[in-house]
């Protein structure tokens, strides 16, 4: 049975948007999917309502607005549709899909049909889309209602599932500063991995038993989970890879066909459970690293039989972990005189649960190899996922055993990078001069070059780009795609090219912005001591400008702190290496070309998003480069006067994802060379001999 209930707060928030009598009425559903009829139950504002028995004049008493206010599509199993108009008590009216926005109807109808070991929503333009009706919407009421802090929290919420949307992170930072508030509730979040993220703040501060209490809450959190993850599978399924006519299956083969999905979706719950809501990827070895913590947790309050008991639980899952494997010993070697270690087993609960889901992972290869269907077991607790900072090994295991061992803290990892890390190679070029490295700037694969390029090539390219660039270019038209404070304006070596091959920038000057390109990835390849080939993977020219009369108190920034091949999660100091992102991003660099402007430094923070590591002053002929990824967050402070312009470079190491446009830029410059060979030392455009 679907609860309706009053939500009065932006009920009044509709009255004052809509101008409508403060005693209309605003619904919310608020039910797990398999209950919702989504036939029945989704919401439209039309001309034609059913007319109940108990209101006979409502069609003519009511003006039902057409705009649906909000939809906020969970990405925790519940969906919560809003709707308002004037409802009196008694009247009843069927809903109907016509009326959302196609992203919305794409997403709620998948939804109802998926099960929840499936749900994911792509992180594409189209809830980018969705986000930005909601955001309208919803914020605008709270706001209006002076709710800001209900604003904040539904803000954060948003942000957290969808971390790459740069004007929410504005938003909720704008929020802040007006209410003060510092710890912003995100409404749709998992309570096992919210006591977790507690549990390892505490342990990261020395508050062990804390961090125990908080991290066992997680664990217990986990368990109810997982069943209610497996119980939710227990239903109808979609046979995703026989959609196609000719399919037909007979009883046996239906009824096979049926309980594998389920087993699919229930041996899926490891994952579903490790995965932050909105994100793709799990988080590397998340149940395990529970019975990590608490090993060195319960350790360090000197229960050194849980302390065993946890370590040999997590060896369960890695029983190769070295580090694990010396603790293990150590601890038993401080209980050996009071009582006998092998009687300490591994916690009940992961052996039951890491031994069910060693028998579904067999029984699947053999459905597979029986139906005739390919299935490949998923890495769930990956041993790279595990900690390599000091606070899990005890200082007493390498050493005599002492009474009382102590504990060096030390720092916390950095962000893992796919390849070795090295620098420091030539810069290729007399003229480059260098000015700081990965360590001066306070970070890893970083470099700060000067005099890539001369003021008179700044200049040059400064005319091309007044005479090339569009609003808006690389970001579909929006011509502020980053704050409404500036304008965005871009263009391509291609695009360059092009005009100067048509005779409207000069030949010469479009070709430089070819050159100085190639330039730099040499630069950059060979510093980085890369023993691969580098390819660009997207070459663009930019200029922000401050739009007058916006500058005044500005708190935003002209780019908001991302990493350029991973989604950044802030509050999870994570970085997701996924869609929308650009995976295939390896290296990134930045060529300024001017100096003449206010503000529009260039920033590295922590992963927090924050705490500012560098700042980089542009200036004609400076170079900043690095890698790409969770290792480097980065923005670009508010331009508050002038025009700031510089080439954007972007570089992988796979040549499947090579730049298109540079492909067909090579060919352009093939092209034109050969034809100035073929008209010998003549100054003419190529145009021109048409």
């Amino acid at each position: 049975m679907l609860s309706f209930s009053l939500i009065s707060p932006i009920a009044q928030c509709l009255s004052h948007l809509l101008l409508v009598p403060s005693q209309s009425l605003l619904l919310a559903i608020d039910a797990p999917l398999e209950q919702t009829k989504w036939q029945d139950f989704l919401p439209v504002f039309s001309s034609s309502w059913w007319v109940g028995p108990r209101c006979p004049r409502a069609a003519e008493q009511w003006q039902v607005t057409k705009e649906i206010l909000s939809v906020v599509p969970s990405y925790g199993g519940r969906v919560w549709l809003v709707l308002a108009g004037h409802l009196p008590a008694g009247c009843f009216f069927p809903y109907k899909m016509a009326g959302f926005p196609p992203c919305l109807q794409q997403q709620l109808v998948g939804w109802a049909q998926m099960p929840p070991g499936r749900r994911a929503v792509a992180g594409d333009e189209r809830n980018l889309e969705c986000g930005a009706f909601i955001r309208r919407a919803g914020l605008a009421c709270l706001s209006r209602l002076n709710q800001l802090e209900e604003a904040a929290d539904a803000a954060h919420t948003f942000f957290m599932a969808n971390p790459e949307h740069m004007e929410m992170q504005q938003d909720i930072e704008n929020y802040k500063t007006m209410t003060g508030k510092v710890h912003l509730v995100d409404r749709e979040a998992k309570a096992h991995m919210e006591n977790y993220s507690t549990g390892v703040k505490h342990y990261d501060q020395e508050e062990y038993a804390l961090a125990i209490e908080s991290l066992e809450r997680a664990l217990r959190g986990y368990y109810t989970a997982d069943v209610e993850c497996r119980v939710m599978c227990e239903g109808p399924q979609r046979f995703e890879e026989y959609e196609y006519l000719e399919y037909k299956a007979d009883l046996y083969e239906a009824i096979a066909d049926h309980y594998m999905q389920i087993l699919v979706c229930q041996h899926e719950c490891v994952r579903e459970l490790a995965t932050r809501p909105g994100r793709l990827s799990p988080i590397e070895n998340y149940l395990p690293l529970h019975y990590d913590y608490l090993q060195f947790a319960y350790y360090r309050v000197g229960e050194y039989v849980k302390a065993l008991e946890c370590a040999k639980s997590y060896l369960l899952f890695h029983p190769d972990d070295e580090a694990v494997l010396e603790n293990a010993d150590y601890y038993n070697s401080l209980l050996e005189e009071t009582m006998d270690p092998e009687t300490i087993k591994p916690r009940e609960e992961a052996a039951k649960f890491l031994r069910r889901h060693k028998l579904e992972s067999d029984l699947l290869q053999m459905g597979a190899t029986g139906l005739g269907f390919v299935y490949t077991e998923p890495s769930y607790w990956s041993s790279s996922g595990a900690r390599q900072d000091e606070h899990r090994v005890p200082s007493g295991v390498n050493s005599e055993l002492a009474d009382g061992p102590a504990l060096s803290l030390g720092k916390k990892p950095a962000p893992k990078m796919d390849r070795e890390v090295r620098e420091g190679g030539s810069l290729l070029y007399s003229d480059v001069q260098f000015i700081y490295n990965s360590q001066q700037l306070n970070g890893t694969q970083r470099v700060l070059l000067d005099n890539v390029i001369s003021e008179e090539e700044c200049q040059e390219l400064r005319r091309v780009a007044n005479g090339i660039m569009l609003a808006g270019d690389g970001y579909r038209g929006k011509s502020s795609p980053h704050t409404p404070n500036e304008k965005f304006e871009g263009a391509t070596v291609l695009k360059a090219l092009k005009f100067g091959y048509e005779g409207r920038v000069p030949l010469k000057s479009a070709r430089l912005f070819y050159d100085v390109s190639e330039k730099a990835r040499r630069i950059v390849e060979s510093y980085f001591r890369l023993n691969s080939t580098l390819y660009f993977s997207y070459t663009h020219m930019v200029c922000r400008t401050a739009l007058p009369g916006q500058q005044e108190k500005r708190n935003d920034l002209s780019h908001p702190i991302h990493a350029d091949n991973c989604l950044l999660d802030p509050e999870a100091s994570e970085c997701w290496k996924e869609p929308p992102a650009y995976t295939f991003r390896d290296y990134s660099a930045l060529l300024y070309m001017n100096t003449d402007f206010e503000g529009g430094e260039f920033i590295f923070t922590e992963m927090d998003a924050k705490t500012v590591t560098a700042s980089i002053k542009p200036k004609c002929g400076r170079m900043i480069s690095f890698s790409s990824g969770g290792e480097n967050p980065h923005g670009v402070k508010a331009v508050t006067k002038g025009q700031r312009c510089a080439v954007a470079l972007w570089f992988t190491l796979d040549p499947l994802y090579r730049e298109l446009e540079r492909i067909q830029a090579d060919e352009v410059i093939a092209t034109l060379d050969q034809e100035r060979l073929g008209a010998s030392d003549l100054n003419i455009n190529p145009k021109d001999e048409l």
